[in-house]
């Protein structure tokens, strides 16, 4: 038994019991709530390991709801289920804390993955995850990067690519590699949409982004984060 509880908050009640019933089928706990009031007296009260929470819902907004568990404490998983129309990268999750998100329609055993790597990397790991570099650190679950002390804006998918890097540090990483990790299989996305995204980054992280000293670049490969 995985011993692992997650809340499901979402207003679909066929989408919810699919997933409750699939992720109940691979050994985790399920607890459940259908729109957004319901959904944060759900975490305050059953502390979950992870919460999956629907971006649209009745009573709350996923939004509001990820806002106020934060403000209250609560400093695990929060994954958000977004439409596909929405653009993620437009969400300001740095301000209200979101870990991850998924886009629907999602495919079961995609979201089963996904669940299962955060399972492994951050649930295990007891304490709150955290990586340290230069005079950063990263909080990946609550989506925040203290420089000297002062919190750095992420976007989801510029947290997404540090926390792939920090967790393969002075290893080269293909630009194909990073594109599936950050946008998925199913991602039309350019490899100039994620230098784009690099260079944003780089002027976050780095003193000098032209002459990087953490995010460098591996010619005709891809990328390497060097610590």
């Amino acid at each position: 038994m995985k011993n692992i509880k997650i809340a499901v908050i979402e207003d679909d009640e066929n989408l919810r019991f699919l997933v409750a019933h699939r992720l109940e089928a691979e050994g985790y706990t399920i607890v459940e709530a259908a729109d957004g009031n319901a959904g944060e007296k759900l975490i305050m009260d059953e502390d979950p390991d992870i919460v999956l929470l629907d971006w649209m819902l009745p009573g709350k907004q996923g939004y509001d709801v990820c806002d106020s568990v934060r403000k209250q404490g609560y400093d695990k998983l929060i994954i958000m289920v977004t439409a596909k129309a929405q653009d993620v990268d437009k969400i300001d999750a740095y301000s209200v804390g979101i870990s991850d998100y998924v886009t629907k329609p999602f495919n079961m055993d995609v979201l089963v993955a996904l669940i299962e790597n955060k399972v492994k990397f951050v649930v295990n790991n007891e304490k709150t995850e955290v990586h340290k570099f230069g005079d950063m650190e990263h909080y990946p679950n609550t989506h925040s990067l203290l420089k000297k002390g002062k919190k750095i804006e992420l976007t989801i998918l510029e947290n997404r690519i540090l926390l792939y890097f920090l967790k393969n540090m002075n290893k080269v990483i293909n630009r194909d590699e990073l594109m599936m990790v950050v946008w998925g299989y199913n991602s039309d996305v350019n490899t100039r949409t994620l230098d784009m995204h690099i260079v944003r980054l780089r002027k976050k992280i780095e003193e000098n982004p032209d002459g990087p000293e953490f995010l460098q670049t591996v010619r005709g490969v891809g990328y390497k984060f060097v610590v």
